[in-house]
């Protein structure tokens, strides 16, 4: 089953996160290419890695990353995954939700990673008021893409996010909303607002937590 299909697009906010001086970069689940390309036309003696586990997409990435790997990350062989050190950063672009256990993924990935390398995700948001308005109504079905794509495994909130990364050995040294203009969102809004009253909970960090669609988050190792 494939993830999202190929594009030219990247995300501009990962690509902001790269360390701009970074001399070696691995990105996991590189699809064609796209942030490879991007980020090696600020930095073209960047060794940038992708790792993807779709031989298509994987032979359309060649040409834009110094390396290609096909195959799953958490299937890595050892020798593979150890010749991936030294690395600046790690790049995980809408990924995480598509692992069976990103948990033990990142405790590799830590057990490895200088104090001065990062990671940096973009990662789906669960309680993004689309999805708690389909839950309420009963009409929680997979999709094609986006935040119910039928290919994902995981689900993550703010908070959840968060947990998982400093389970894992690494703190949040940055965090933003993904959030775009959404038609027809105010009555999900002021909905969740009550719930969130009548649970006890804060009405402003609940409709906070609701907007993003996405998170795009730094990790250092802690």
């Amino acid at each position: 089953m494939k993830n999202t299909p190929i594009h030219d697009a990247y995300n501009p906010d990962l690509l902001r996160l790269i360390p701009k001086n970074s001399s070696r970069v691995v990105e996991v689940g590189c699809s064609g290419g796209a942030l490879a390309r991007a980020f090696r036309a600020t930095n073209p003696h960047c060794e940038y890695i992708g790792i993807e586990h779709d031989p298509g997409y994987a032979e359309s990435a060649k040409g834009a990353c110094s390396k290609v790997i096909t195959g799953s990350i958490e299937q890595l062989d050892d020798c593979i995954f150890q010749e991936l050190f030294p690395s600046d950063c790690w790049i995980f672009g809408d990924v995480m939700e598509h692992l069976y256990d990103p948990w033990a993924v990142l405790k590799r990935i830590r057990s490895r990673l200088s104090g001065e390398a990062c990671i940096v995700a973009c990662i789906p948001n669960a309680q993004h008021c689309s999805v708690q308005t389909r839950l309420i109504n009963g009409s929680f079905r997979y999709e094609e893409a986006g935040l119910l794509d039928k290919t994902h495994i995981r689900w993550f909130t703010r908070t959840t996010i968060v947990e998982l990364f400093e389970s894992c050995g690494y703190m949040i040294a940055y965090g933003e909303p993904r959030i775009f203009a959404e038609a027809d969102r105010n009555a999900a809004l002021a909905g969740i607002r009550r719930m969130a009253e009548s649970i006890g909970a804060d009405p402003e960090l609940a409709i906070r937590d609701a907007l993003p669609l996405q998170w795009v988050i730094k990790a250092m190792p802690d």
